[in-house]
């Protein structure tokens, strides 16, 4: 018997007023600990993932269109996979190429500093920071002996036999003119015009 609004009830009734659970259709009547979300009532163990069936209560959950997930579920049914380590990532992360990696997943291959939001290159599916790529992947200039990065000044490069310059270093050895997209000569390691390769 319940009694409400200076009325009493007789248990049929009341049983015919209660909301009723979305999982079982039972009314859910006072006393019974239930879960409410969007306008729908559960009983609490009713609550459950639609996938695998287990009892969510009370802990967190993902809706997803009309169904319910625990966290371990969405995670393998929705989440995208780290292309590094495999593990589902479950919040922010970094894409690179359409390539989705957590953001300590996705370093510089030597330094392991975090590359999301810093300038990088790609090598050979290996990322680095501009500093590790300058000093230990990066070709150094025949020239200038500094390492060609394709950043700023000097993103050109000229190369001949297993040699690199920066198109500004590719001058002629006793002149100097500038010989990028010009007639060279390559002599003893050395590049020079072919007005001054004839005084070699």
């Amino acid at each position: 018997m319940l009694k409400e609004h200076n009325k009493v009830w007789c248990n049929k009734c009341t049983m015919d007023q209660a909301p009723h659970c979305k999982g079982c259709q039972k009314p859910i009547v006072a006393g019974d600990q239930n879960v409410e979300y969007k306008k729908t009532v559960w009983h609490k163990e009713c609550f459950t993932c639609s996938q695998c069936k287990q009892v969510i209560g009370t802990a967190s959950f993902f809706p997803k269109d009309d169904e319910i997930y625990c966290t371990s579920c969405h995670e393998q049914k929705f989440a995208k996979t780290c292309v590094k380590c495999k593990q589902a990532i479950t919040c922010g992360g970094v894409a690179y190429q359409e390539q989705p990696y957590h953001s300590e997943c996705f370093v510089c291959a030597t330094c392991s500093k975090k590359l999301g939001g810093q300038r990088f290159t790609a090598v050979e599916d290996q990322f680095y920071c501009v500093d590790c790529y300058k000093s230990f992947v990066a070709k150094k200039c025949s020239g200038c002996k500094n390492p060609i990065t394709g950043f700023g000044k000097g993103t050109n490069v000229v190369s001949h036999e297993g040699h690199s310059w920066h198109d500004y270093c590719f001058n002629c050895k006793k002149c100097s003119i500038p010989l990028a997209n010009k007639p060279f000569v390559f002599h003893s390691e050395q590049v020079y015009c072919p007005t001054c390769a004839k005084k070699l």
